[in-house]
């Protein structure tokens, strides 16, 4: 950290010093044995995605006009790819989004794909392949008849989706080049059940560990009709397989994608031999072998990837449900892969490993409940990144458990919060605050899609009462993002200046038109700012929607976009 950061920072301390305030958000913790890097975050209500060094200082931020519906990734060209949340009426389940888009460093949309109807919906996770394609997770809609054709139990029909109905998941390839979908495997082709023998897929469901019991869970009265709620995805190369994570059965699933669609659909085909069939699932046997002798592991889970090298296996198991009283684990498994990556059922009928490899539970355990979301991202250096998700908060512990980073989320459905400021509650959602996030992902240093981009911490996200007081002597030129964003009816525009010279700041339409010429006028080297009040060259107000914002400084030109509300 250089001389002008540090000078940055005393004053930012003795200034929340000096107004008595408690630390409520931003970087609480840093020592030298957290794992290097950026972390990305995107706040759940906000539409903007950060990235943040270590010191909790931003590094870069995308606009989007959407919120996140729900994860964000960085590519390794540095563009983010991101889901995006779209309104519809026939959807009021958690982890609706409704596509996905890819939005450059520059702040660019380069690309966008939206899949959503009253037919199917995107939701939770996507993953992007080597190849540049996008893996979708996605509900689909099967009529009450349909199901009830292929063996569900009416008495587990009906739900909080509209249209009513069954909605079961399924995974779709998108390639962007042609925004095309090339690939596609359905759950719906891989059923079995034991309630009506006069169906084709009647059967010893305990027999059938390849398939997947439409009656699973097995209570009365269940009107959950988003029947799995798949919420992660991640893709092994090495294997050609995709690991997803089946919330409402308590299980993590391994397919094969080196499938054609035909065999993705059949039971034959692809390197497994075994076409769309499940190749793997841990976590509840109970959900294939349907007896109460076998241990179930998983509780709402919301997060599964492959860690070392596709070796282990590590889950965020959020504990809802959990015997015992409720409490969050980060539990890791070794991958029980066999000959020709194959994975073999023990003597008693059911996947191993019979026991964790790995596990990490706070002390007391209470102290970490993520009732919902969350995930856990293991690092380089063999730590794990923990996102407490209802809480907003990201922490990062040792192979230990020990806390070395820690971190709370300043970014509310408003925008930043002023540091000292209550996080606001999220209605309805009890343990839930306004900045709860989905997951956060760490990047290293040397991670490709930083190269050749700009990288200068530019101060902390959160707000400070006494930001008139907080000086420094910027080094070269930079634009920032404006502050609120989405706004209505006043935001701040700021920027540095490492010299002295005359500075133009501009808004216009998204058509290139002028709106407002703000400042036009030779400027003092420094940090400076400018207030927009949504208002044009004649004094009018302007209409909702988004605008750009220029600033020109001699050769320097940068251009950013808001978001005005009415």
């Amino acid at each position: 950290m250089n001389i002008h950061k540090i000078i940055y920072f005393l004053v930012i301390v003795s200034a929340l010093i000096g107004q008595g305030q408690e630390q409520t958000v931003g970087l609480f913790l840093n020592t030298s044995a957290a794992a290097p890097g950026y972390t990305l975050f995107a706040p759940m209500s906000y539409n903007v995605t950060y990235l943040i060094d270590n010191n909790g200082e931003l590094v870069q931020s995308w606009f989007s006009d959407y919120r996140p519906g729900l994860s964000a990734y960085l590519l390794d060209n540095g563009d983010l790819l991101r889901t995006r949340r779209l309104q519809g009426q026939f959807f009021q389940t958690g982890g609706r989004g409704g596509g996905v888009e890819i939005i450059d460093w520059d702040g660019n949309l380069v690309w966008e794909f939206n899949y959503f109807s009253d037919q199917y919906w995107q939701h939770h996770d996507i993953e992007s392949l080597p190849n540049g394609n996008v893996l979708l997770i996605a509900w689909e809609f099967k009529a009450d008849m349909v199901a009830i054709a292929n063996g569900r139990n009416p008495n587990f029909l009906g739900g909080n989706l509209q249209p009513s109905g069954f909605w079961p998941d399924h995974i779709i390839e998108v390639d962007p080049e042609s925004n095309s979908i090339v690939w596609g495997w359905h759950v719906w082709d891989h059923l079995i059940q034991d309630y009506d023998s006069s169906k084709a897929n009647y059967g010893v469901v305990s027999d059938h560990p390849e398939l997947v019991n439409i009656n699973y869970p097995d209570y009365p009265n269940n009107t959950e009709n988003d029947w799995l709620h798949i919420n992660a995805i991640d893709y092994n190369a090495e294997l050609d397989q995709i690991i997803l994570s089946v919330h409402h059965f308590g299980e993590i699933w391994i397919i094969d994608h080196s499938t054609t669609t035909a065999e993705a659909a059949s039971h034959t085909g692809g390197n497994s031999g075994k076409g769309g069939d499940l190749l793997y699932r841990w976590g509840n046997p109970q959900a294939y072998m349907g007896v109460n002798a076998y241990e179930r592991i998983f509780f709402g889970q919301h997060d599964a990837r492959w860690i070392e090298n596709g070796t282990q296996i590590m889950v965020f198991n959020n504990g809802s449900g959990r015997p015992g009283g409720p409490f969050t684990s980060i539990d890791v498994i070794n991958q029980p892969i066999g000959e020709d990556n194959l994975y073999v059922l023990d003597s008693s009928g059911v996947y191993g490993p019979d026991a964790l490899s790995w596990q990490y539970i706070a002390t007391p355990p209470s102290d970490l409940f993520a009732s919902s979301i969350s995930g856990a991202h293991r690092l380089e250096n063999g730590n794990t990144l923990i996102c407490d998700g209802p809480q907003g908060h990201y922490f990062e512990v040792d192979s230990a458990g020990s806390l070395v980073w820690d971190y709370v989320n300043p970014v509310v459905n408003t925008g930043p919060l002023y540091q000292g400021q209550e996080i606001p509650t999220q209605g309805g959602s009890q343990g839930s605050t306004l900045n709860r996030t989905f997951r956060v992902h760490r990047y290293p240093t040397d991670y490709l899609g930083f190269t050749g981009h700009d990288l200068e911490p530019m101060g902390p996200i959160e707000l400070y009462m006494n930001t008139q007081t907080i000086t420094y002597s910027p080094n070269k030129f930079r634009l920032y993002q404006n502050y609120p964003n989405p706004f209505n009816p006043v935001t701040t525009l700021r920027y540095d200046l490492p010299e002295m010279g005359i500075v133009k700041i501009t808004i216009y339409d998204m058509l290139g038109k002028q709106i407002r010429a703000l400042i036009e006028h030779a400027q003092g080297s420094g940090p400076q700012s400018v207030v927009w009040d949504a208002t044009n060259d004649y004094g009018e107000r302007v209409g909702a929607g988004i605008y750009l914002y220029q600033i020109q400084a001699g050769a320097f030109v940068q251009t950013r976009k808001m978001a005005l509300l009415r």
